[in-house]
C-alpha cells in the first residue's frame, strides 16, 4: 500500500525516526494507525455508555421517576459549596 503524506506529516514522522523513537517511518505510522483505531474504539464505547444513560433516563421521566431542576441545581451547588469548603 501506498500513502501520500502532507509535507509537514511527512516530515514529523521522518524526526521520530531521527530522534530514534521509531526504528522506521512504516512503524511510526502503524502505531499512528493503531492509536487512532484505539480512540475510535474508546469514543465507540463511551457512545454506547451515554445511549445507555439516556435510556434510564427516558425510562425513569416515562415513570415519573425525576427531579425537578431547580432541586438538581441546588443539590449541585450544596456539593460544590461543600467541596470548596473542605479543599
Amino acid at each position: 500500500m501506498e500513502i501520500s503524506l502532507q509535507p509537514e506529516l511527512a516530515q514529523f514522522l521522518t524526526e521520530q525516526v531521527e530522534r530514534g523513537l521509531f526504528p522506521s517511518v512504516d512503524v511510526a505510522v502503524n502505531e499512528g494507525v493503531r492509536l487512532l483505531l484505539r480512540q475510535k474504539l474508546l469514543y465507540q464505547e463511551r457512545f454506547e455508555e451515554l445511549q445507555k444513560e439516556i435510556m434510564r433516563g427516558v425510562a425513569d421521566s416515562e415513570r415519573g421517576d425525576v427531579i425537578v431542576g431547580d432541586v438538581v441545581f441546588t443539590q449541585l451547588r450544596d456539593r460544590l459549596n461543600k467541596h470548596k469548603q473542605e479543599g
